[in-house]
C-alpha cells in the first residue's frame, strides 16, 4: 500500500512539473471555432509548443474554413471519416468523437517536415500526450480542433494513438 502512495505522489509531482494541466483553453470546441471566422480568444491558447517540440513557434489561429472529421469506432472498425482531407493553409480541422472513444489526433513525427513540426505542434491547443499528439477526447460529441495556419503545404499523416494498431489513420494535404 505504501508503494502505491509513493507512486501516486510521484505521478502528481511529475504531472505538475510538466504542466500536465490545461494551458488555459479546453479541448471542447465552441461555436466560434466551427465557423469560418478566427477562433475565440480561448481557443488559440497553445502559445508555447509542447516540451520536446522542434524549435519554438506561436499558435496561429485558423483564418479560413473549418472541416469536420468524425472519429468512429463501431462494428465497421476504427476510422476517421473522411480519412483523407485537403485544406488550405489557414484552414482548420475539427475532429469530433462520435463513437468508440477515447480517441486523439497525433501526427507522425517521422513524416512531418522538420521545418513544420514546431508550428503544427503549436497549433494543437491544450495539453498534449506528446509532441504532435493532441489530448484524448472521451465523450461523444467532444471535439478537438487543429489549425493549419502557417503550416507549410504538403502531406501530413495522422492517426489515433489508442487505435493505431486497428488502422485508425488518415492524411491531411495542405495546399
Amino acid at each position: 500500500m505504501r508503494l502505491y502512495g509513493l507512486v501516486l505522489i510521484a505521478s502528481a509531482t511529475l504531472l505538475g512539473a510538466c504542466g500536465g494541466g490545461d494551458k488555459g483553453g479546453n479541448t471542447t470546441d465552441t461555436a466560434a471555432t466551427a465557423t469560418a471566422t478566427p477562433p475565440a480568444a480561448g481557443a488559440s491558447t497553445a502559445a508555447a509548443p509542447a516540451a520536446g517540440a522542434a524549435g519554438a513557434a506561436t499558435a496561429a489561429p485558423a483564418t479560413g474554413k473549418t472541416v469536420e472529421v468524425k472519429m468512429l469506432g463501431d462494428d465497421k472498425g476504427y476510422r476517421f471519416d473522411p480519412a483523407n482531407i485537403t485544406v488550405k493553409a489557414g484552414d482548420a480541422i475539427k475532429f469530433v468523437n462520435v463513437s468508440g472513444g477515447p480517441h486523439n489526433v497525433a501526427f507522425d513525427e517521422a513524416t512531418v517536415p522538420a521545418d513544420s513540426k514546431a508550428q503544427l505542434d503549436a497549433n494543437m491547443p491544450g495539453a498534449h500526450m506528446g509532441p504532435l499528439s493532441g489530448p484524448l477526447v472521451s465523450n461523444p460529441n467532444e471535439a478537438y480542433t487543429v489549425s493549419f495556419a502557417n503550416v507549410k503545404p504538403g502531406s501530413y499523416d495522422f492517426h489515433c494513438t489508442p487505435h493505431l494498431a486497428m488502422g485508425m489513420k488518415g492524411k491531411v494535404t495542405v495546399q
